[in-house]
């Protein structure tokens, strides 16, 4: 399982629906709108994950 860099919810890999690339990583998102923020400004929350 994944975790939506956005709202932290866990993502399965193999049904989610919105995926993000970013810096050669897939990024998984729960829904539409979480992908759309990450798409935004990546840089902020793969930064954020990093340190979780």
């Amino acid at each position: 399982m994944a975790v939506d860099p956005i709202c932290k919810m866990t993502v399965d890999e193999k049904t989610a629906e919105y995926t993000s690339e970013y810096n050669g990583k897939t990024y998984y998102f729960c829904a539409p709108g979480c992908k759309k923020k990450f798409d935004e400004n990546p840089g902020q929350y793969v930064a954020q994950s990093d340190e979780a």
